[in-house]
């Protein structure tokens, strides 16, 4: 490796030589200049990888070359060494974009560890993390092969997506090919467990099973209007564990966070998941109670959850709650409607209960199949969060909660109805004309699929599923497998490859955060 190359001005630069052999015998290549003018002739021939810049020095003082140095290279780190501890000293200084600063007097190690962090922080970085995960992959392969129940499992799914957004601060393509054989793995065993166990879920009392979507209202919004708190309900569609985990930081100015989770029920798809939150209900009690919301059609949102804000109404009366008033609901589908709800918030906020469906991550997702040009700027998970993060900060969503926060009465809960796996694996499905048409689940007569790739439901009723007639069944995809059908195979087969789809069981589809925000 070439040696970083350090440029040190200081007036007093003699006094300095233990420190510069210091660090040169540290592998830094060091030259000097004693005043400022000198520094920027140097700068001006020759590439340097940091200075460090002595802040009191006759002729042009250090900030006034601080400003000079970013002139002619932006992007230099500069460290200011000052003898002065004053704070407005400092501010100008940060402000003229110095990367750190050292109060007189310096020893050797200070100067070494202050170039350590700035010149071999990726390095140093980049080898803890793979020093660290290859600890802990040998956990997570160990753990695996334990018996596993749902606490174990969300735990693990934190731990991946952690090791994910480490991995985007400090890019390497192979330690990134190996987590991605890692999840898969733990997919696989993940889509065993959910075969085993999901039947018991829905069909056990609350206590002996994990919370699930029907769950969420009564454990989480109920209790705080019951005490008489105002709250703020917004579920983001579509968005998964890491998304959130990357856009945590947009909130840590104004909120304290509490994080919990849930499990999405089957399929995890909107007319299913978010339905049964709105509700409380599951698939198969939602279609007796209300027949006509199954009435036959496509799955889609529109047709399917247009009635959320009188089901959340009506599983509140029914869990004892007298609202003052009926709680107001809204559904964001587009900017203006996102800016019309930022500018007439305080008008929303006469009930005890707002409830908001964000639907921007659900169309980002769908929108990135049918535009090649969104699966350019996306093409993987790392850059689909980016994107994710991208449009909170620069949306009316991200300042409604800025100004949710200057409400100290309030108590906002947000969660997702499901999240979306990138399906990079097909497989051929065979069913009638009446057979729905998702990618990642169907219902249908005679559906036919290779057992390992799917998630059999036979008789709809033990899944707490839709019956609509007394022949269909269900088939759920497993891991990243996408249905397709003998027809035109492999054209669909190609579209739908690398595309973000749900409906199907995955760590990533079904693992979901529920956040509380208290305004600081």
């Amino acid at each position: 490796m070439n040696k970083a190359k350090i440029l040190w001005v200081d007036d007093e630069i003699e006094f300095l030589q233990p420190h510069i052999l210091f660090l040169r015998e540290k592998g830094y290549d060091v030259e000097t200049a004693t005043n400022a003018e000198d520094g920027l002739d140097l700068l001006k021939q020759t590439s340097f990888d940091l200075v460090l810049l002595d802040e009191m020095m006759p002729g042009q003082d250090g900030l006034t070359a601080l400003g000079e140095i970013k002139k002619v290279s932006p992007g230099l780190p500069v460290i200011m060494i000052t003898k002065s501890e004053e704070e407005s000293l400092m501010e100008d200084a940060i402000g003229a974009q110095i990367t750190d600063y050292l109060t007189k007097p310096v020893n050797p190690s200070q100067i070494l560890i202050a170039a350590k962090k700035i010149l071999e922080s990726r390095d140093i970085s980049q080898k803890k993390i793979t020093r660290d995960y290859t600890q802990e992959i040998n956990k997570i392969t160990m753990q695996l092969m334990s018996h596993m129940y749902p606490e174990d499992w969300i735990e693990m799914f934190q731990k991946i997506c952690n090791w994910d957004l480490e991995l985007d601060s400090v890019p390497d393509e192979e330690l990134r090919e190996i987590l991605y054989n890692q999840r898969r793995e733990c997919n696989v065993e993940f889509g065993k467990y959910i075969e085993k166990n999901y039947i018991n879920w829905v069909n056990a009392e609350k206590d002996d099973r994990p919370t699930l979507s029907h769950d969420i209202i009564e454990k989480f919004v109920y209790p705080e209007l019951k005490e008489g708190k105002k709250v703020v309900f917004m579920v983001i569609d579509c968005m998964r564990l890491d998304q959130w985990m990357a856009m945590e930081k947009y909130f840590y100015n104004y909120y304290n966070i509490q994080k919990d989770y849930h499990f999405s029920i089957l399929p995890t798809a909107t007319p299913f998941s978010r339905n049964a939150i709105f509700s409380g209900l599951l698939p198969s009690e939602l279609e007796r109670r209300y027949p006509e919301m199954w009435a036959q059609g496509e799955d889609d949102d529109h047709s399917r959850n247009r009635h959320e804000g009188q089901l959340m109404y009506d599983q509140l009366r029914l869990l004892g709650l007298k609202l003052r008033n009926q709680p107001r609901y809204t559904k964001i589908i587009s900017v203006d409607e996102a800016r019309n709800l930022e500018k007439n918030l305080s008008s929303y906020l006469d009930t005890p209960l707002l409830s908001i469906v964000v639907n921007f991550v659900d169309i980002l997702a769908h929108s990135r199949s049918d535009l090649p040009i969104l699966k350019q700027i996306a093409p993987d998970e790392s850059s689909y969060r980016s994107l994710t993060c991208s449009w909170f900060e620069h949306s009316p969503i991200y300042r409604v909660f800025q100004k949710l926060s200057e409400r100290k009465d309030l108590t906002i809960i947000v969660t997702s109805d499901h999240g979306s796996i990138r399906c990079m694996r097909g497989t051929k499905v065979l069913g009638d004309r009446e057979t729905s048409t998702n990618l990642r689940y169907k219902y249908g007569r005679n559906l036919k699929v290779d057992n390992k790739h799917a998630f059999f439901i036979r008789n709809p009723l033990d899944g707490k599923l839709p019956r609509r007639n007394f022949n269909i069944n269900y088939i759920v995809a497993k891991e990243d497998y996408y249905f397709v059908y003998p027809t035109n195979y492999h054209k669909y087969l190609s579209y739908y490859r690398d595309s973000f789809q749900h409906g199907g069981i995955s760590l990533e589809e079904m693992v979901l955060p529920v956040i509380r925000l208290q305004p600081k």
